[in-house]
Formats: C-alpha cells, sequence, structure tokens
C-alpha cells in the first residue's frame, strides 16, 4: 500500500495545531478530481468546531457534472464549499464572501465596542500540490508564494495580507500517516500528491485504467485511438503503448513510458474533464 508521511509533515500539523487560536476560518483546499481522498481527515480532527470552508479547487479539470454532485453533497451537510480553478481566478470572490459572512457577527460586535477593519484571518490547508499557492496567489494578486507542481515546495510559515481585510497563514500541504484504504494511495499519488520517486508508475497506470474503462471508456478509445478496450488492463496499456510509439529493441512496448504518459496525460487535463471519485464512492472503497 502507498503510504508518505516525511517528517516535515509531522513539523506541519504541529504548527496547525499551535496556529488555530490566531485563525478564524479554516479554507481546506481538496482537488476536484478526487473529492474524497484529498479531504485529509487530520486536519478535520485538528481543526475541530473552527468554521472552515471547503475550497473545491481545479474544478475545471474535473467532470462539471461530478462537481454538482460533490457540491449538493457538502451543501446538504451544511458545509460551505466554493468551487474555484484558481489559474483563472474563477470563484475566488466565492471565498471572500463566504468568509464576510461567517465573520459577519464577529465583525459587528467588534466595531460595537470600537474595532474596526480588524482583518479576516485565514489559514490555508491541504494536501500537497493541491493548488494552494495558486489560489493564493489568485487572491493576493501577485506571485509572492512560490509555484511549483511538486509536492512538498511550499515551505515554512508565511502571512500574506490584503489590504484592511484579509490575513493568511499559508502551510505546507499535508497527508496523514496512515491512510484508510489503498485507493486513497492510489487516488493521492495519481493528482502528484505523493512523491513520484516512491511509485510504481505501471501499477498506478492499471489502477488508473480500471477507474477509466468503469467511467469514462470512451475517453481511452478517443485519445488513443484504441479499436477496443479489452477486460484486461495490462493489455489496455500495451495498445496505448503502441498507438503512442513506446517500442523498444525487438518491438516489444516498454510499458513504463506508456504508463508514465498516461498518468501525465490525466495530472495535465489532455484527457479531458475527468473526476476520478464521487459520492456515492464513500464508504464502499
Amino acid at each position: 500500500m502507498i503510504q508518505w508521511y516525511p517528517g516535515h509533515m509531522a513539523k506541519t500539523k504541529k504548527i496547525i495545531a499551535e496556529n488555530l487560536k490566531h485563525i478564524d476560518i479554516a479554507l481546506h483546499i481538496i482537488d476536484a478530481r478526487i473529492p474524497k481522498s484529498s479531504y485529509n481527515p487530520l486536519l478535520e480532527r485538528i481543526l475541530g468546531s473552527k468554521p472552515q470552508i471547503i475550497v473545491f479547487n481545479k474544478a475545471d479539470l474535473a467532470d462539471s457534472s461530478a462537481n454538482k454532485k460533490w457540491i449538493m453533497y457538502y451543501n446538504d451537510k451544511g458545509i460551505n464549499i466554493v468551487e474555484t480553478n484558481a489559474k483563472n481566478r474563477q470563484g475566488i470572490d466565492d471565498i471572500f464572501k463566504t468568509a464576510r459572512d461567517l465573520m459577519r457577527n464577529r465583525r459587528e460586535k467588534l466595531m460595537r465596542v470600537g474595532y474596526v477593519n480588524v482583518p479576516i484571518r485565514l489559514m490555508i490547508l491541504g494536501i500537497p500540490n493541491v493548488g494552494k499557492s495558486t489560489l493564493i496567489n489568485a487572491m493576493v494578486g501577485s506571485t509572492k508564494a512560490k509555484v511549483g507542481n511538486k509536492p512538498g515546495i511550499t515551505k515554512g510559515k508565511q502571512w500574506i495580507r490584503i489590504g484592511d481585510e484579509f490575513e493568511y497563514m499559508d502551510t505546507p500541504g499535508i497527508l496523514w500517516p496512515k491512510f484508510e484504504d489503498e485507493m486513497t494511495g492510489y487516488m493521492l499519488a495519481l493528482v502528484g500528491s505523493i512523491n513520484d520517486d516512491l511509485l510504481d508508475f505501471e501499477e498506478l497506470s492499471l489502477k488508473f485504467i480500471e477507474r477509466i474503462v468503469q467511467r469514462y471508456p470512451e475517453v481511452l478509445l478517443e485519445k488513443y485511438k484504441l479499436d477496443r478496450l479489452s477486460d484486461d488492463n495490462y493489455t489496455n496499456l500495451v495498445n496505448i503503448g503502441k498507438k503512442r510509439g513506446c517500442l523498444i529493441k525487438g518491438g516489444e512496448v516498454d510499458t513504463l513510458k506508456a504508463a508514465k504518459i498516461v498518468i501525465d496525460d490525466f495530472r495535465s487535463g489532455r484527457l479531458g474533464n475527468i473526476t476520478l471519485e464521487l459520492p456515492e464512492d464513500i464508504g464502499h472503497e
């Protein structure tokens, strides 16, 4: 089973717990392509009753019909959720509005006793490579936070202020010590939230192909110009490799190269809008 919880994540957990008393709202960023697996249960336990906004990021890479199901799922639970595409600033104003609404009563009380323009303090939280830095940059309108596509690139504690209204504390991406099931590890690996150096790409691609055959079979047929899909996913990987010219000496297929192509095509969005998890999957994997 895939597991990844390096030492710096334990330190991040401590930083989050120590600074909770200084913030008003937690922005819990999740990946719209894997909403179940990217929701960190460790953060839920740490946050307790602290007000929280679920930021449904990378919605532009996910299936819009699935996005609607997830938003309805969280709305039914009374949880604040905002759908975003941080790269294009879509949904950013909704984050501000939701935060203001949550803090309206508190700010009115402060104003009555003479405290005006007290900033709303937020903590940015989420798994690695979920788009936290891009989200912050969209909010701030600058490139203050270092952005990359490798898990763990946001280092240490940063405070970012926007005018007199908001202050943000950024935190490095954090996972949890033990994933509850095997599929969670695969899902996190697929979106780049686990160090690629730890992965068996062929195995990971087979898990991905299995899920896509179940839910988006036309994607593989159209993208890789396959004549048909096999019941055997290794055969599907080999056929994709043939179509993409992943051949080695003797005419055999380089399945590792084919596997990396498939995973990169998914991560980059070249396979189209795909959501790998639905609300009905909760409790069934």
